[in-house]
């Protein structure tokens, strides 16, 4: 049976991811990628590139860690490159100069056009919380509270498990569901009863490999099937469509 949100009634806890669920900023990153690469694909290969596009974002890059995304999406394309050192320089020709040159890209973007959230994830958050269920921001984003304090929205959840905390305990990004496991495991409850909001196909994945009690896709851009076939049990376009709005 499901409750009034939408959710299994053995639903304790629910574990968010950030951009695409939260905050309207998927678009922002996949151009700041989408610029990032076609730049770096120009001076390597020339004028007869094949431009970065949305379908590679999808598979190669979106839910994943800054590095782990350029490290996917340039062996897609049988290149590869030295792994450098997390503070290299963005004009580093290294797997992480190469993050740190979208991530500065991204940080202007955001500072010109700011962020702006899902009002239906946040009405739902609300519920959720009113109902005495705890809940977890789960991105790979390191930039994930700046984000959220942006928004107002730090209070909203008990636990925060991003790009930054992944380092300091070394978790692996997401398709691995380490991330999420870490938030359940923070809040107290067990897989089975969390459920996992996500618009990326790799949170999907990771969603579905840690057995958590009920994975929802959440479609931006017009992949529902997709997110079923990556393990969704209910996929919507806006969380207001599960219920507990106003």
């Amino acid at each position: 049976m499901t409750t009034t949100l939408g959710l299994p009634e053995t639903i304790q806890a629910c574990l968010f991811d950030l951009d695409g669920v939260v905050t309207r900023t998927a678009v922002v990153h996949a151009a700041a990628w989408k610029e990032t690469f076609d730049a770096f694909l120009h001076a390597r290969v020339g004028d007869g590139f094949r431009p970065f596009d949305a379908d590679d974002y999808d598979e190669y890059v979106d839910g994943r860690p800054r590095a782990d995304g350029v490290r996917t999406f340039l062996a897609s394309r049988d290149i590869h490159l030295p792994e450098g050192r997390p503070d290299d320089p963005p004009d580093a020709a290294t797997v992480h100069g190469l993050g740190n040159r979208k991530n500065e890209i991204l940080l202007a973007r955001i500072r010109t056009d700011g962020v702006q959230p899902y009002d239906g994830t946040l009405h739902f958050i609300e519920a959720v919380r009113a109902r005495g269920l705890r809940t977890a921001i789960v991105s790979s984003s390191a930039n994930t509270r700046d984000v959220l304090r942006s928004i107002g929205a730090e209070h909203l959840f008990d636990v925060r498990i991003d790009g930054v905390v992944a380092a300091e305990r070394g978790l692996p990004g997401k398709p691995r569901p380490d991330t999420f496991l870490a938030a359940a495991r923070d809040l107290g409850v067990p897989p089975a009863r969390a459920a996992v909001f996500e618009d990326a196909l790799a949170g999907m994945d990771a969603g579905r490999a840690g057995n958590f009690g009920y994975v929802v896709g959440v479609d931006r851009v017009g992949q529902t099937d997709a997110l079923y076939a990556h393990g969704a049990d209910v996929v919507v376009k806006d969380l207001a469509e599960l219920g507990g709005q106003a």
